[in-house]
């Protein structure tokens, strides 16, 4: 990968592992959402999929998540202007819209701790879905 790709190609010329490292693993996408059926507003909550890990906010199992997670969602440069829900943090969505990506990024930190200090990581701050009822799940909206 060269110095800041991100800068100058455009998403749907990127490589494989130039699109993964925009990922900077926050975890948000991963958490239950939602949709009030009147508005369409999404909520999000502090809820995890099952597979992400809470003290990490990685996939516990990346390669297969759609094949056990049938409403996991693959991202691509396809179908990211559909994904209305994606975070507002989120480096695909800030690239797609000609953002520039926040400075605790790890691209641009180096690391993977300033997401977290700067509290825009899902990272020991969820509950596993298994956890919990789904009826409970409106107790668990949580403003990111």
């Amino acid at each position: 990968m060269g110095n800041n790709f991100w800068e100058t190609k455009n998403l749907i010329d990127m490589n494989e592992n130039e699109w993964e490292s925009l990922c900077d693993k926050c975890g948000k996408c991963c958490v239950i959402k939602l949709e009030d059926f009147d508005t369409q507003e999404v909520h999000y909550t502090n809820v995890s999929c099952k597979l992400l890990c809470e003290k990490s906010a990685s996939c516990k199992d990346y390669k297969n998540r759609q094949s056990i997670v049938s409403d996991c969602i693959i991202l691509s440069p396809d179908n990211l202007k559909d994904l209305k829900w994606m975070p507002e943090t989120c480096a695909y969505k800030l690239l797609n819209e000609g953002k520039k990506l926040h400075y605790w990024h790890p691209l641009l930190s180096g690391n993977d701790k300033d997401i977290v200090n700067s509290g825009n990581s899902v990272k020991n701050r969820v509950t596993n879905e298994n956890k919990i009822k789904i009826k409970d799940l409106p107790d668990y909206i949580f403003n990111w």
